[in-house]
């Protein structure tokens, strides 16, 4: 993590830059009437959910929740509800827990064993609808031993276990009466966390005020607003007004307010990828050589520059190029004519205009986007254009989410994605095919029963080598086999109000601006006196 109290023209060029205007000294209000003590940002999005049995959180940091264990600045695993890391049988198939002494859920009843039994059974259960069950498929069983022991037996040794139960645990006292898929919980929560809900309006935003019996201690910073605003302008003319304290921001925006006093700019790296779905049930992006084709024909390292500003890296698949599970031997540069002779080989000769065809059918296809995402437009025109110059027609289209749901099936789409912590934390869920069109995993429906066998292998081998070689094979058969064309990974910037110490980033995962940013630990901060 950097920290910089300028911008230049490349730190304003982050894919998510969240801003806090500078207002007054802490123990004053601000020139709008807010208090000092409470931030309001905007941002993008808002969650379906706000209930852990539905995924939510389900990478830590969710701020009304905790998990047994939870990671710093370094993504160091560390206890949080367990009073320490877990003891490990000797054959790796039993991780114990203790709980820590003296937690409560906000409403007053303490966390006990059976809320954590709960919590792991209700997502494991499949009539519950967590489309991230499948990250917990290593469990077997898993068991109370008094009140303040859990006791997880696991079907094959999983290397990366711990890092699965920062999953954020729920009261069953109250989760337990409803039905998780549509009881009340999802958007009234109760957790042990350092903040809790206090209102919720859809589409408009979120606020939540410190838990002032929070186990941790009570925050300093008393309430914190998500501000929803779809359209990156309209964040960033609200920051622009005083409106909001931070905003989500696209490069091109975020160099509008540089060199502002009283700012200071955060620098994270992320694995946050940007990549186009090739469905394989499209009769274009179906075809295996026009899907290379297109990977040839990326020029990575331009849309880094122009789109990102430098802010980022090629993606040559969905590690980044500085993970240390990165196979670097696949590193590419575009190359027009490999993607020319590849289409020709496979009979996708040139036609009307320079777009190919084969058998009557024109090589072309559409690629959705999400309304309002300035980077993800960015990406999507300019692989549009690389697509042309190989003879490929691809026609950009914006949409809603509600929209582009239904046509994931058939349409390609420029897609965000990005796990910390282990390989096999998104991976599985992007390429494995027993996720195939399950949701959000699996997007284009990818079916490699190589890349499956690798994906197992990672999974289930605890020996390092043997997950290497694993993860290797699978990076090299994307390579021979893409079901996506990965275009960029993202380093996200920062910019907060320089009045509060204790700000810190963590290598972040493609989901930021709830959970990650500068205020994944929005509770140690300090206000600076």
């Amino acid at each position: 993590m950097t920290t910089r109290r300028t911008r230049s023209a490349a730190v304003a060029a982050a894919v998510a830059v969240t801003g806090i205007a500078a207002c007054s000294a802490p123990g004053n209000g601000g020139s709008d009437g807010r208090a000092a003590d409470s931030v309001v940002i905007g941002v993008a999005s808002e969650p379906d959910t706000l209930s852990p049995l539905l995924g939510y959180g389900k990478d830590g940091n969710s701020k009304i929740f905790d998990g047994l264990l939870a990671r710093d600045a370094d993504l160091k695993l560390g206890p949080a509800l367990a009073k320490a890391l877990p003891e490990v049988g000797a054959d790796g198939l039993t991780y114990t827990y203790t709980l820590r002494d003296g937690v409560k859920f906000s409403d007053g009843e303490p966390l006990t064993a059976a809320d954590v039994v709960f919590t792991y059974r209700t997502v494991l259960d499949a009539k519950t609808n967590n489309t991230a069950r499948s990250e917990l498929d290593a469990v077997k069983d898993v068991k109370a031993s008094g009140d303040d022991k859990v006791v997880f037996t696991l079907k094959y040794p999983y290397a990366p276990f711990a890092g699965r139960t920062v999953l954020p645990i729920v009261p069953e006292h109250i989760a337990g009466k409803q039905d998780p898929n549509t009881g009340s919980f999802n958007t009234e929560p109760v957790g042990t966390g350092p903040y809790v809900l206090a209102d919720w309006r859809k589409g408009e935003k979120l606020t939540f005020k410190a838990n002032p019996d929070y186990w941790g201690g009570a925050p300093k910073v008393k309430a914190f607003t998500m501000a929803v605003i779809a359209d990156d302008n309209v964040r960033a003319t609200r920051l622009r007004s005083g409106d909001l304290d931070g905003a989500v921001l696209p490069p091109n925006l975020a160099a509008t307010f540089e060199n502002e006093d009283g700012r200071r700019t955060y620098e994270a790296k992320s694995n946050d990828f940007r990549t186009v779905t090739l469905p394989t049930e499209n009769e274009v992006t179906g075809d295996r050589a026009v899907r290379q084709a297109l990977d040839a024909a990326m020029d990575r390292e331009a849309m880094v520059d122009r789109i990102l500003d430098g802010a980022g890296r090629p993606a040559y698949g969905p590690l980044p190029t500085d993970d240390p599970w990165f196979a670097p031997d696949i590193e590419r540069s575009q190359d027009l004519a490999k993607a020319e002779r590849i289409l020709d080989e496979a009979g996708w000769k040139p036609g009307e205009g320079g777009i190919r065809a084969k058998n009557g059918r024109r090589a072309a296809f559409t690629l959705l986007y999400p309304s309002g995402d300035k980077v993800r437009q960015d990406h999507a025109l300019a692989y549009a254009s690389d697509a042309k110059k190989a003879g490929i027609d691809v026609t950009v289209e914006s949409a809603t989410w509600e929209v582009i749901e239904p046509r994931m099936k058939n349409d390609a789409v420029l897609a965000g994605f990005g796990s910390t912590g282990d390989p096999d934390f998104g991976l599985y869920t992007l390429l494995h095919s027993s996720l195939a069109g399950d949701g959000f995993n699996n997007m284009g429906r990818y079916d490699n029963p190589a890349v499956d066998q690798a994906l197992d292998t990672g999974r289930r081998s605890q020996d390092p080598a043997v997950r290497e070689a694993a993860y290797d094979t699978l990076q090299h058969e994307l390579v021979k086999n893409p079901g996506y064309t990965f275009l960029t990974h993202i380093d996200h910037l920062y910019v907060l109000a320089d009045r509060w110490d204790g700000l810190t980033t963590q290598r972040e995962p493609h989901e930021h601006g709830f959970a990650s940013g500068p205020w994944w630990n929005i509770e140690d901060w300090q206000p600076r006196r």
